[in-house]
C-alpha cells in the first residue's frame, strides 16, 4: 500500500484567478497530481492525506490518526517545506524593521521531520521522501504582496526578491541532508524544474504551485525514479 503525507504539492493543487472577484484564487487538485497517477501493478491507488497549507508539524500531528491503517511494507511518500519556510508577510509588510520567524524553523524542520520517519519505520513501513519544486521568486513576490506594503516586503528582503527562493532552497538541502543521514530514498523533482530554461510556463500565477504541466512533470520523475517499485 502506499500513502501519501504533504502540503499541497503532494495534494496536486493548482491555483487558479477566480472570475468572480479580481485579484482572487481559487484551488483546485488537478488530476495531474502524482498520488493520482501513480498506481503501481497490482496495488491500490495511493492514499493521499496531503493538505493545503500543510507543514511537517501538521504531518507529526496527524500522522497518529493513520498509523493503525500503515502496515508493516507499505511506503509513505513525504513532502514538506514549502509552507514551513513561509512567513506571515502581511506582518512583514506591516514592521518591516522587526524581526519575522517563519512558520517552522530549520532547526524544528529537521527535528520533526526526523521524528516523522522515526514513526513511520517504527510500524515496520518505508518512509520515501520527495523534494521541493523551485520557486519563482519575482511572481511568488508579486502574489503575496497583493493588497499589502510592497516597498515595506522589498525592504525586509534587503531589495532582492531573489532572497525568496534561497531561503526556500535551504529547506530543500535540509531533506536531501536528511535522506542521507538517515538512509531514506528522496525523489528529486527539483531538477526536473531548474533544468528547464523556461519555468514560467509549469507554474500557476502565485509562483509556488506548479500548474497541470509542473505536476505532469513531478509525476514523471517520481516513476522514473523507480523508487516507489522497490521493495521495503
Amino acid at each position: 500500500m502506499f500513502f501519501a503525507l504533504g502540503d499541497s504539492i503532494m495534494k496536486g493543487v493548482v491555483a487558479k484567478p477566480t472570475r468572480i472577484c479580481e485579484g482572487t484564487t481559487k484551488y483546485i487538485i488537478s488530476d495531474e497530481g502524482f498520488a493520482g497517477r501513480i498506481s503501481p501493478a497490482g496495488s491500490a491507488p495511493v492514499r493521499n492525506h496531503a493538505r493545503l497549507g500543510g507543514t511537517v508539524k501538521d504531518g507529526l500531528a496527524s500522522l497518529g490518526r493513520y498509523l493503525k491503517k500503515i502496515n508493516h511494507g507499505d511506503t509513505v511518500v513525504l513532502e514538506f517545506g514549502g509552507n514551513d519556510c513561509n512567513f506571515d508577510w502581511k506582518a512583514v509588510s506591516e514592521t518591516p524593521d522587526g524581526e519575522h520567524a517563519p512558520r517552522v524553523s530549520l532547526k524544528d524542520f529537521s527535528e520533526m521531520y526526523r521524528r516523522l520517519i522515526e514513526q513511520i519505520r517504527s510500524v515496520g513501513a518505508r518512509p520515501v521522501l520527495l523534494s521541493l519544486p523551485a520557486l519563482l521568486p519575482q511572481r511568488f513576490f508579486d502574489f503575496v504582496s497583493r493588497g499589502l506594503n510592497r516597498e515595506n516586503i522589498l525592504k525586509w528582503l534587503g531589495g532582492d526578491v531573489n532572497v525568496i527562493s534561497s531561503w526556500h532552497e535551504q529547506y530543500n538541502r535540509e531533506v536531501f541532508k536528511l535522506g542521507k543521514e538517515l538512509g531514506v530514498p528522496v525523489i528529486d523533482i527539483s531538477t526536473v524544474f531548474l533544468e528547464r530554461r523556461s519555468l514560467g510556463d509549469c507554474y500557476c500565477i502565485d509562483g509556488m504551485h506548479p500548474n497541470e504541466k509542473g505536476h505532469a512533470m513531478i509525476a514523471e520523475a517520481v516513476l522514473a525514479s523507480g523508487v516507489l517499485g522497490e521493495k521495503a
